[in-house]
C-alpha cells in the first residue's frame, strides 16, 4: 500500500514537473529534458510485469495528452519498461539476479549505467517516432544525444535530492 501511494505521488509530481517546467526548456532550439521516465526507473524491481507495462502506458499516454503528440511518449515508455529487466541485469548483475538490489546502495557507476541506458533508449525511440525521416538523420542524432545528456544530468540531480539517507 505504501509503495502504491508513493508511486501515485511520483506519477503526479513528475507529470506536473514535466508539463509545467521541463517542457518550457528548449535549449538551442532542440534540446528538451524529459524527466518523467524517472517513474519507470524507480519502480520496485519485483513489480508485476502487467502492472509495470500498464503504468508505463498510462504515463506515456498522459504525456501524449499534454503534448498532443499522438502516442510517441506511450511507445517510448513501453519500450524502456519492456527492456528494463535487461538493463537492470546488465547494470547491476548478480545483485539484480538474486533480488538483493537496493537502488540507493549501489555504486554510482552502476546507477549511471542503468539511468543512461534507459534514457538514451527512451529518447532514441521518442525522437525516431517524432522525426520519422532519414533526411533529418543528423538532427535526430543530435537531438537524441544532447537531450539524453541533459535529461541524465537532471535525473541524477533529482535522485541526489530525493535519495534516502541512512
Amino acid at each position: 500500500m505504501k509503495t502504491s501511494l508513493l508511486n501515485i505521488i511520483r506519477f503526479i509530481v513528475l507529470i506536473l514537473m514535466q508539463v509545467l517546467i521541463f517542457n518550457q526548456i528548449n535549449l538551442f532550439g532542440f534540446v528538451t529534458p524529459y524527466i518523467y521516465p524517472l517513474l519507470i526507473l524507480l519502480l520496485p524491481f519485483n513489480i508485476n510485469s502487467v502492472q509495470k507495462l500498464f503504468l508505463a502506458f498510462v504515463l506515456g499516454l498522459c504525456m501524449d495528452f499534454f503534448q498532443n503528440s499522438g502516442g510517441i511518449h506511450a511507445a517510448a515508455t513501453l519500450v524502456i519498461t519492456y527492456l528494463r529487466p535487461f538493463f537492470l541485469r546488465y547494470s547491476f548483475g548478480l545483485s539484480y539476479d538474486y533480488q538483493t538490489l537496493k537502488f540507493y546502495n549501489t555504486p554510482f557507476r552502476e546507477r549511471l549505467a542503468y539511468i543512461s541506458l534507459m534514457i538514451i533508449v527512451h529518447h532514441f525511440v521518442l525522437f525516431a517516432l517524432e522525426i520519422f525521416s532519414f533526411s533529418h538523420l543528423l538532427y535526430f542524432l543530435e537531438k537524441t544525444l544532447y537531450s539524453s545528456i541533459f535529461s541524465i544530468f537532471l535525473i541524477i540531480i533529482i535522485l541526489n535530492l530525493i535519495s534516502k539517507e541512512d
